[in-house]
């Protein structure tokens, strides 16, 4: 056996060829500050199983990465699933399906159960997962062609994975096992169970969540925080899909090729405006005078705005839109982050106090001057503008910071009605692989940035950690705060969006970092069969992202 050359922290090392990516992470598991996952060789991300043939350069991944993390999950949802299906008995239960996110875990349900959910086999299915941390029993994988695959899924009555391997055009899947449980994941596993070491199943709801470290502490189970009001909206979406019978991309597709999919995109939109015109009813009998509405990037804020202002017309209101980003502080003022970048997603990018002196003097029916900020100069100006409002007059603000009870402290809390909007996919790829809902918000803002700034996707990919790190700081603590939730993502948008993001995913290069998320998401978004956009409503949510809308986006 001959020697090649790895490069590893930027040293070349001499190593045997053929030598496993396992057994070199053993080698250098104390270089790094989590365990080690998996591995980019000559920038091609590989599982630890992979062996090493000719000279390379290589980085581990752990799990205090996204990817890394997102592999430690997945690896733990397996092991789940295979420790309730010991614990119940093939054929004494449905599924168990992995839903949303809940807290800092996945919120799961089982179908068609024998016996009741309860502590008693929650406890009895958690023993058998740490049996098999403790067995470090083996992660398997093999390599069928995908009609095989649909025999296989077939034969073990997995009708989600059936139907969404129908609209495969890869010739060939990976199959995991564990014990005598298999399963198809989007994404890689870990190579055996004694990596997932951290994890606890709480009840809740009519279900459970799989609670599991996060990226910034990954060797710690989070406490348990219930989130009662985003709770209600992903359960009311998931009842949406239900009603409509689409909750899978396999199911999305039926749809599509059966010539479906005007229909739904016509009963997705009237739900959404019922939602709106619901929201709308509830701050005019309510009496609010201030609306102050909050959402991670790419939710839509700024549509949902227009058609709120809408709804509250026809409730006979008067509307008055405000941009947060207006009170940004001159850019010399605006604080820095711990790498001496402008932070512009922390509330001290905000001129809080000049804010809250407006708003109470339009409150109390005084003429105010309003700001506008110049983005080009990174300075607030003056162009003449003017606010006063009376009986029956609304005004309706946008920005990150609207939950932040620090933005409005000068307020009268009673005259305000907080609105969190976020884009919380409904759609699962099938029972047991769910759609992160920043997946769909960074396509979203990928095709936004390209066609309004000019943005590659490399640079919208480049961002989003950053854009990411701001929402969990600014946004995602205070959600809770608001008095109604709005979900802004449609069922069949995916679909949609497929055709202006591929172009723009299949133009990064392979020599950048950005290259390994761009490869990603192009095999995401080959589950979904591609729609036409010309049916989409122009006051559509998603108009804000691909144009057509006929609200000033």
């Amino acid at each position: 056996m001959g020697e090649i050359t790895l490069t590893i922290y930027g040293e070349a090392v001499k190593v045997p060829s053929g030598i496993s990516l396992l057994e070199l992470a053993g080698r250098y598991a104390d270089r790094e500050p989590a365990d080690i996952v998996l591995a980019y060789v000559n920038n091609r991300l590989c599982e630890l199983r992979r062996c090493v043939e000719q000279d390379a350069e290589l980085r581990f991944v752990t799990t205090a990465e996204r990817i890394g993390s997102q592999t430690y999950k997945r690896s733990a949802t397996l092991i789940m699933l295979r420790a309730f299906d010991e614990v119940l008995g093939r054929g004494n239960y449905g599924t168990v399906r992995v839903m949303y996110s809940v807290s800092k875990g996945y919120y799961c349900e089982i179908t068609d159960c024998k016996r009741e959910l309860d502590s008693v086999l929650l406890n009895e299915v958690q023993t058998k997962m740490r049996e098999m941390v403790e067995e470090d029993t083996q992660i398997c994988k093999q390599t069928l062609n995908t009609d095989q695959v649909i025999a296989h899924f077939k034969q073990q009555g997995m009708a989600d994975k059936e139907r969404l391997f129908k609209y495969r055009r890869v010739s060939q899947a990976n199959i995991y096992s564990i014990g005598d449980y298999e399963d198809y994941f989007y994404g890689y596993m870990v190579p055996s169970a004694g990596y997932i070491k951290h994890f606890e199943l709480y009840l809740y709801g009519e279900g459970f969540v799989l609670q599991m470290p996060t990226v910034n502490a990954p060797e710690e189970v989070p406490e348990f925080q219930p989130q009662r009001k985003l709770f209600h909206v992903l359960k009311q979406a998931d009842d949406w899909s239900k009603k409509l019978d689409v909750d899978t991309v396999g199911a999305l597709n039926d749809v599509i090729a059966e010539g479906g999919i005007n229909d739904l995109m016509l009963v997705q939109e009237a739900l959404q405006e019922k939602s709106i015109a619901d929201i709308a009813e509830r701050i005019t009998k309510e009496e609010k005078q201030i609306v102050l509405i909050a959402g991670p990037s790419s939710s839509g804020k700024t549509s949902f705005s227009h058609r709120l202002s809408i709804q509250l017309r026809a409730q006979g209101l008067h509307p008055h839109p405000i941009a947060m980003d207006n009170y940004f502080v001159d850019r010399e003022h605006t604080p820095r982050d711990a790498e001496g970048k402008y932070d512009f997603e922390c509330l001290g990018a905000l001129d809080v106090r000049q804010f809250n002196e407006d708003i109470l003097k339009l409150l109390s029916g005084r003429e105010v001057k309003m700001p506008t900020f110049n983005f080009q100069i990174g300075q607030r100006e003056y162009r003449g503008e003017s606010l006063q409002i009376g009986a029956g007059d609304v005004l309706v603000i946008e920005g990150i910071h609207g939950l932040n009870p620090a933005l409005a402290s000068s307020l009268p809390q009673d005259n305000i009605f907080r609105i969190y909007i976020s884009a919380l996919t409904q759609l699962n790829v099938d029972e047991h692989n769910r759609i992160a809902t920043t997946d769909g918000r960074l396509i979203r803002r990928m095709i936004r940035d390209a066609r309004t700034r000019g943005n590659s996707a490399q640079m919208t990919i480049a961002m989003w950690k950053s854009v990411r790190r701001g929402e969990e700081n600014n946004i995602f603590p205070y959600q809770e705060n608001a008095d109604a939730m709005f979900n802004s993502a449609l069922i069949y948008e995916l679909s949609v969006l497929k055709q202006y993001a591929e172009p723009l995913l299949f133009a990064i290069p392979k020599d950048v970092p950005e290259y390994q998320e761009a490869k990603r998401l192009l095999k995401f978004l080959d589950y979904f069969l591609g729609v036409s956009s010309e049916n989409i409503p122009n006051n559509s949510i998603l108009r804000e992202f691909i144009g057509g809308s006929c609200f000033r986006v």
